[in-house]
Order: structure tokens, then sequence, then C-alpha cells
């Protein structure tokens, strides 16, 4: 399974925003995006101007690397959206979001996407009662995910600190039995997402 093993941190200071890589260390005086808010390397404070194409490039960048995917399959997703129905910016951050890792993410049994993929990997999440380890396994509307080790330690501590903090309107959640259900794909306005999608549409179609 691919996946970026480099500094997460570094990440969020060349996209020159917090991406909240790192959980709860992103909220704290230890976050390096605070203390160096300028990209990494050696020409990092240079004020540099981008051009139409650094633009582009930057979104697709920037949302990739929130939704912890790589190239290859980042564009397969755009590929799989623009022969979709509807406006392919919008449902291509629909086919991110319904990831099974930002599903347990944005359901608060995790910190980070990363510890969410985390999870999944290691077996601890079943869809529709059947154990499903792919972190990008895309959800459908009605499916049923549960959390099958309740006691499991990063999941409470992520539950300690989102506490009752509301879940996306596009999902259910039952606390008590630490279980969740897609209602509907997400609409736009409900993505909170820092990107512009079409750039990067733009990008992929120039």
């Amino acid at each position: 399974m691919a996946r970026y093993t480099g500094p997460d941190c570094r990440l969020c200071r060349r996209e020159g925003m917090k991406l909240f890589l790192k959980g709860t260390k992103c909220f704290s005086e230890k976050c390096p995006f605070e203390r160096r808010p300028f990209p990494p390397g050696q020409h990092g404070r240079a004020q540099r101007k981008l051009t139409e194409y650094g633009l582009r490039l930057r979104e697709k960048q920037r949302a990739k690397r929130i939704y912890g995917v790589l190239e290859r399959q980042f564009r397969r997703y755009f590929e799989i959206a623009s022969k979709g129905r509807g406006v392919t910016g919008e449902r291509l951050l629909q086919l991110l979001e319904t990831r099974l890792d930002n599903v347990v993410y944005r359901l608060g049994w995790a910190l980070s996407r990363a510890q969410a993929r985390q999870i999944v990997s290691h077996g601890k999440i079943a869809v529709n009662g059947k154990r499903v380890n792919i972190p990008s396994y895309n959800l459908k509307p009605g499916d049923v995910v549960e959390l099958l080790d309740k006691d499991l330690i990063p999941v409470q501590e992520a539950i300690s600190v989102f506490g009752n903090k509301s879940v996306p309107a596009w999902l259910e959640l039952d606390r008590e039995n630490l279980r969740g259900k897609v209602l509907r794909l997400p609409k736009r306005e409900e993505i909170d997402t820092p990107v512009q999608e079409q750039l990067i549409v733009e990008f992929y179609s120039r």
C-alpha cells in the first residue's frame, strides 16, 4: 500500500497553511508551522509570484495532502468524477469525502486522517457488518460504519478531544454504540476542506 512517509509538518509549510495532519500537535505550541510559517528549503523565505499553472498545481497538491492520497489514485478519482453526472469538482470532493478513512475521521474516531487510515488498515472497522481494512473504500448512502474495538486507545483519545463535536449533516453518529451511517452524499457547502476544486479541474483539463 503506497503512502507518503516523509515529515507531515513539512507539507503544511509547503502549502502555506495548517493541513491538520498530526492531530493534537497541530493545536499545540510544538506545531512547526507556528514557528516557521514559510515553505521549507533554502529559498523558503523568498517571495515568489506563482504563475497560473503554479496556482492550479498548488491547489491540486493541497487537496492530495489533506486527504492523504498519492498522484495516481488522485488522478483516478478525477477521471471517475469527470465521467459522472454533476459538477466535476464537487463530484471529486464527494469521492474523497466518502473514503472510509475520511468518514472515520469525520465521525470523530481519529485525531487525523492518517490515524484513521491506520485504524482501518488494522481491521478495526466494519462496514454493513463486514470487516473492511481498505482505507480508500468508498462508502455509499445507507452504508453503516461500526468500530469493532470500542476500547481502542487512539479512538478513546480522539473522542475525549473532540467531545460532543457535531458531525457533518450527511453523516449520522450513534455515540453510545460507536456506529455511524452515511445518510447521503455531501453537498459542496457541507465540505469544509479549504480547496478551490475548480482550479484542480483546470489543472487536469489543460
